[in-house]
This record gives structure tokens, C-alpha cells and sequence, in this order.
């Protein structure tokens, strides 16, 4: 191939956002003049799970895992200076979607530009909310209905701009095969264009498809994980053309941006974390027939915190240093007629296309969500199987775990730590914009879009028009619910023992000695508190305590304090296990302790389990915290076994 047949790159993005627009809009402008070539934005929590800055359930997560916008004031600051009809943006929204588009075609709009060139994203992507992350709001058929919203508008407004982004990411990231991966993201894909079918003129649906596009994970396992990339390529170009009759295969194109696998990376020995990102960097980008169209990698230390803008600039070289230094790009696809991978593909697709099926039956994605959820639980809890005994190496985890100190680890702990006041200082910007807005626009544009959504109609036109208004994303958010319910989503966490037992007679012996002593069964109460989504761990907590014989109760997600502790009270739970991953441990356990001890229940041994730096240990050490949990302590086991000695003093004393 010529050099003037040389492919252009990938996107080069990486994926940033923390606590206040404007330290973010700082670091996306500086992202842009080091060669990034797209945003991507993180978001906070609140404004995931669509509530203000000051609600409840908002304290201690301001800014800690995204950017706070609450506003059209915040959306302004977030692209100050960041011509957006220039900019191809991919916004990391899922049930806000909707509010999160409209208030950026608000600030397009003020801007000057033409909202019909706008390029981008939005995940968009409720099904694998309720699956994995956990930062839905309404009900499944509802959010369906929202999707269906934004893809509508978008082909009639906004015609370069992706609508959804099916994220197949978190599914691999909660424990999916690749063989689920496919499946259960293909699936959602194919519930989003029923939707769609009925709203969209037949000639034009063909186009409609040629949009949807994906986020997927890439796994160490570069192999497996490239060819699953090809298999995606055909099943979806199957799907399109045999389900859908789309004709042209231009628009039958798997079209996919990637960020490489957070899952893999460890806080033993982080270092290694930069070798990982490479190597499955590679999975997505050295097969052409299968190539992402964006990139954006994790840092090496994400498994201890939040990366600094260094960290977050070598990621982004090692994307340039393959794009530009490389030969790759002068090439055409290095796997074609390779037998080995022939037969992997083959093999993924045959799995795939039978998990398709399989839910086919039941109805499609949206009716299948429990099932698909319980599936993750249980191929997550295989994999940390794997990993426990040994099956599955993890160089610094599981083996090889002698090492020198990292030279990389400076002062602040190897991460960037968010300002405590932060959270009050987008208060106080919230209350001012509430202050200085007009009260009576924002009710009319609330009562409009309330309308809209009683009635059906599509609700990106009155959402847009309530972001010019004022409205915040708490008060759009809460329309929704009013309208449409909130939702609870499916632990996947049965309550019966599972029947494997290899491993545990010991420990089921020593919980059923401590429950005889107790009286009755060890009482183990699981619980994640403020709006942390993230519910791997928890989740396979309570399915190894479960399976050790204790009696567990683990009632999901976005669990205030309070209702923590009074479900201690409730369930009379012996000790209290809290899972935070947002970096939000300090102030919500803080709460937590301090409701126990104003019920009477310092007795009750508190364990944490999340993120969490040395030096926040200690801090939670002194609240009067039992035990504290990190990445590392991947021996669910041994972890079993600590709450056996927690609440048994005398066999501690035995050993």
C-alpha cells in the first residue's frame, strides 16, 4: 500500500471529567493540544442517575467519578472555548441522555452553530444499565421509549450524530463470556430498532440502522478479543441484512469505539497496568476488517484513584505512538484466511447466535433482563473463581508477586484527589443559578415536557427548550419518575446456596459454629451506599457468603445511610459490609457510622470494600471500621473468613 493509501487513525480520545466543568473544560483544551482528536466525557454520578448536586443521595459523589452539570450554566463552562460544530464529542450518558443532548445542542445553538453537522455520541444504553452499571431511573419500557426519543430526533435534527451507543463494555466488565458480550449487546441493538421500525418512514430506516453504533471492552486475552471484534462484524452485518433487509453494506458496518479493558488492571504491581493497556490496544486495532473507529484507554493507576493529567497523557501516546511511529495503518487486514482465527470466529458466532435465540424466546432484551443478569453474576463469579485458585494467572495478583517498590508513586499517592470542597462549591453555583434564573419559564417548561411524556410524544424537543429555560438536571430527571417510575434492578443473587462446595466445607463448618453460638444464622447485610452503580464486587460477595452458609441480605444499589442502618436494624444483621467504588467512601461511611452508633449499634462490625487509598483506609480505620477492602484482596475466601473471626473473638484467639 502507497502512503497515500495510508488509513487515517482512530479517534484519539481519552476519557475525562472531574470535579467542576470548569477544571474539566482546563483539561479537555489541554487533552486537544497534546493530539487528542475527540472528547470523551465522564460525568458524575448525580448527573448519571439524574439528580442536582444538592439531593441526598448526591453527597460525597459531586465530581468524584465525572463532571457535575446540573445545568445549562455547566454545559457552557464544560465547552468554553471548544468550538463544538468543529468537535467530535462522545458523551458517556445513559438515563439523562436525553437532558444531557439537549442542554449541548443549547449550548451549540449559542454557540452559532449548525446543529445539523454536529458529530458524536451518546450512550444512550439503559439495557446494560440494568445489567451492570446502574445508573438507570425509570423502568425498562420507558427508557426503551427515551432511546427511541433521542434516535428520532436525531435523524430528523441532528443526522451525524450517533443516538445510541450499544456499550457492550460494562457487560465484560461485570463478568460476560464473549459468547454473552456479543449476545446480549446484539440483542439490545436489535430491542432498540424494533422500537424504532414503527416511528421511522421505511425508506429511510436503512440509514437509521447505519447509526447505531458500539462501545465494546477489549480483555487481555488479545486473541479471543480480536476475534470476537470479527465476529461482531458479521453477526451484525447478519442482523442488518437478513432481520432488517438493509441492502447497502455500507450501512451494515460495525461501526465502534473502545476503551480497553479497567477490569484487568490491579493495584499490585500498577506498573504492569501499562503493558495490559497496550496489549489489548492491539486486540482493536491491528485487525482493519475489525478496527475501532475511537480509542480511548485507562491509565495505569486506575485501580488506585483517579489518574493525573500525566497519566492520562501516556495512555494517549501509546495511541499515538501506534497510529503515527507504527506501519500498521499501511496495511491491509493482517488475519484474513488465518485458519486459527477462522475457527475462533466461527465458534463465538455459533455461541452467540444460540444465546440470541435463547432470548429470543423469552421475548428480547427488555424481557430477559433478569435472566441476563443472573447470567453475569454467575460467569463472574467462575472467572474469580479462576483467578482464586490459581487457573487463571494475574502477573502480581496470583503470581509473581515479588516486587520493588514503584518509582512512578509520588507524594499524593500515584492519583489525583478531588478537592472535599468541591461538592460545596457547585452547591453554592447551583443555588445562584436557581437564584438568578426565571421561575416562570422554568415552570412552563416543566409542565411541557411533563405533558410530552404523558401523552408519549417524543421528549427531546420540550427538553431543549427546558435547558434554554433553566431547568436543572434533578428537576428533568424528576419529571420522568413522576411519569414514568423509578426503577429497582435485579441483584442476580439467588437465595439458595449454589452447590458448589469445593473450597468451602471448612468455612461452611465454621459458620455453622458461630450461628450455633449466635443463636441463629450469621447474619451478613451487604450494602452500597450513595449512587455507585458498580455492583460487581457486592454481588459476588453476597453469592460467596451465601455459599458459605450465611444468611445474607443484599438489596441492590443506591442505598441512602439511612436506609442502611435501618435495614440493620430490620434484619437484626450481625455485620454490615458497605461496597463504594466512586471514591465516595469517607463522608457515606462516615454517615453510616454515626447512624449506628445514634441506633445503639456499635457493636455491629462495619467492613468496606471499594477504591480505596492507604491513607483513606486509616481515616476509616479510626471512624471505627473493622476491616478495609481493596482491588488486592481478591481471596473472597479469606475475606469469608475474617467475618467468621470478626464475629467470633474466641476462634481468632485459637489461631
Amino acid at each position: 500500500m502507497s502512503q497515500t493509501e495510508k488509513d487515517r487513525p482512530w479517534l484519539i480520545r481519552t476519557y475525562a471529567g472531574h470535579s467542576t466543568a470548569k477544571a474539566s473544560n482546563e483539561l479537555y483544551r489541554g487533552n486537544l493540544a497534546k493530539g487528542q482528536t475527540g472528547l470523551s466525557v465522564a460525568f458524575d454520578l448525580p448527573t448519571q442517575t439524574g439528580y442536582d448536586s444538592d439531593h441526598v443521595l448526591a453527597r460525597g459523589e459531586v465530581g468524584k467519578v465525572g463532571v457535575p452539570v446540573a445545568h445549562l450554566g455547566d454545559m457552557r463552562t464544560l465547552f468554553d472555548q471548544i468550538p463544538l460544530e468543529q468537535m467530535n464529542t462522545s458523551m458517556t450518558i445513559n438515563a439523562t441522555a436525553p437532558w444531557l443532548l439537549a442542554l449541548y445542542i443549547a449550548v451549540a445553538e449559542e454557540q452559532g452553530a449548525d446543529v445539523s453537522k454536529l458529530q458524536g455520541t451518546v450512550q444512550n444504553d439503559l439495557i446494560k444499565e440494568y445489567l451492570s452499571r446502574g445508573t438507570y431511573i425509570c423502568p425498562p419500557k420507558p427508557s426503551l421509549k427515551m432511546i427511541g426519543d433521542v434516535a428520532e430526533y436525531c435523524y430528523k435534527n441532528v443526522p451525524k450524530w450517533n443516538p445510541m451507543n450499544v456499550c457492550s463494555y460494562h457487560l465484560q466488565e461485570a463478568g460476560a463470556t464473549p459468547e454473552q458480550e456479543l449476545a446480549f449487546a446484539l440483542a439490545t441493538a436489535i430491542a432498540v430498532l424494533d422500537e424504532l421500525k414503527p416511528r421511522i418512514p421505511a425508506e429511510d430506516f436503512d440509514t437509521v440502522c447505519g447509526r447505531i453504533s458500539f462501545f465494546v471492552n477489549a480483555g487481555i486475552r488479545f486473541v479471543t478479543e480480536m476475534c470476537k471484534m470479527r465476529a461482531f462484524v458479521d453477526l451484525w452485518d447478519e442482523i442488518l441484512e437478513s432481520r432488517y433487509g438493509v441492502e447497502n453494506p455500507k450501512l451494515r458496518r460495525f461501526r465502534y469505539g473502545v476503551q480497553v479493558n479497567s477490569l484487568g488492571l490491579t493495584e499490585q504491581q500498577p506498573e504492569n497496568n501499562v503493558y495490559r493497556i497496550l496489549i489489548e490496544m492491539l486486540a482493536v486495532t491491528l485487525s482493519k476488517k475489525a478496527r475501532a473507529r475511537a480509542v480511548q484507554l485507562p491509565a495505569w493507576n486506575e485501580a488506585l484513584g483517579l489518574p493525573r493529567p500525566w497519566d492520562q497523557q501516556w495512555s494517549m501516546r501509546m495511541q499515538q505512538i501506534l497510529a503515527y511511529e507504527t506501519d500498521l495503518l499501511e496495511y491491509g487486514d493482517l488475519f484474513d484466511n488465518n485458519p486459527a482465527v477462522d475457527a475462533k470466529v466461527e465458534q463465538l458466532k455459533d455461541g452467540a447466535r444460540a444465546e440470541l435465540a435463547n432470548l429470543d424466546s423469552m421475548g428480547g432484551a427488555i424481557a430477559a433482563i433478569d435472566y441476563m443478569k443472573s447470567r453475569l453474576v454467575d460467569s463472574n463469579a467462575e472467572r474469580l473463581n479462576r483467578i482464586e485458585a490459581g487457573e487463571t494467572t494475574v502477573v502480581g495478583v496470583n503470581k509473581f508477586t515479588t516486587t520493588e517498590p514503584s518509582p512512578l508513586m509520588s507524594a499524593d499517592g500515584g492519583i489525583m484527589v478531588v478537592d472535599p470542597a468541591t461538592e460545596q462549591e457547585q452547591i453554592a453555583r447551583l443555588d445562584d443559578w436557581r437564584r438568578t434564573r426565571d421561575d416562570a419559564a422554568v415552570t412552563a417548561a416543566l409542565a411541557r415536557l411533563r405533558e410530552a411524556a404523558q401523552k408519549g410524544q417524543n421528549v427531546m424537543e420540550p427538553s431543549i427548550a427546558a435547558a434554554k429555560a433553566g431547568v436543572t438536571t434533578g428537576e428533568w430527571a424528576e419529571e420522568m419518575r413522576q411519569v414514568y417510575g423509578t426503577y429497582r434492578g435485579p441483584t442476580g443473587v439467588s437465595a439458595s446456596p449454589s452447590n458448589k462446595t469445593e473450597g468451602l466445607e471448612d468455612l461452611r463448618a465454621a459458620v455453622d459454629a458461630v450461628s450455633d453460638k449466635l443463636g441463629r444464622r450469621l447474619k451478613f447485610l451487604v450494602g452500597k451506599p450513595g449512587l455507585d452503580g458498580h455492583s460487581n464486587g457486592a454481588e459476588q460477595i453476597a453469592v460467596r457468603a451465601r455459599d458459605c452458609g450465611m444468611d445474607i441480605s443484599y438489596d441492590g444499589i443506591r442505598m441512602t445511610p439511612e436506609e442502611i442502618v435501618e435495614a440493620a436494624i430490620s434484619e437484626k444483621a450481625h455485620v454490615i459490609g458497605l461496597s463504594i467504588l466512586s471514591g465516595s467512601h469517607l463522608p457515606l461511611v462516615q454517615d453510616v457510622m454515626d447512624r449506628l452508633k445514634s441506633a445503639g449499634l456499635t457493636d455491629v462490625p462495619v467492613l468496606v470494600g471499594g477504591i480505596i487509598p492507604d491513607e483513606d483506609a486509616k481515616q476509616l480505620k479510626a471512624m471505627g471500621v473493622a476491616r478495609v477492602y481493596t482491588p488486592k484482596d481478591f481471596e473472597l475466601n479469606a475475606i469469608m473468613k475474617d467475618v467468621v473471626t470478626i464475629i467470633n473473638p474466641s476462634l481468632a484467639a485459637a489461631e
